[in-house]
């Protein structure tokens, strides 16, 4: 199943992603850093969801309170 999360606080605006049997897959960030972003989709791509949440949530990016990663281990903890 395709899951969209609208960010807030970071340069990017939306995330993208599957999650099947707990599995993350085909993530995609729109807007915000591009290189970064998507090396760290890659980096997430066949993980265990709550391997990424442990590992990105609390990443704050220049004192904003949160990050781009952050935001997608927040997507991630609604969905599971």
């Amino acid at each position: 199943m395709i899951y969209t999360y609208k960010t807030r606080g970071t340069c990017s605006v939306k995330i993208e992603f599957e999650v099947n049997d707990g599995i993350v897959s085909n993530v995609k960030f729109y807007s915000g850093c591009n290189g970064n972003l998507q090396g760290i989709a890659h980096l997430v791509e066949g993980m265990k969801a709550e391997e990424v949440i442990e590992k990105l949530k609390g990443i704050n990016c220049n004192g904003r309170g949160t990050s781009c990663p952050d935001q997608l281990a927040k997507a991630l903890e609604e969905v599971l």
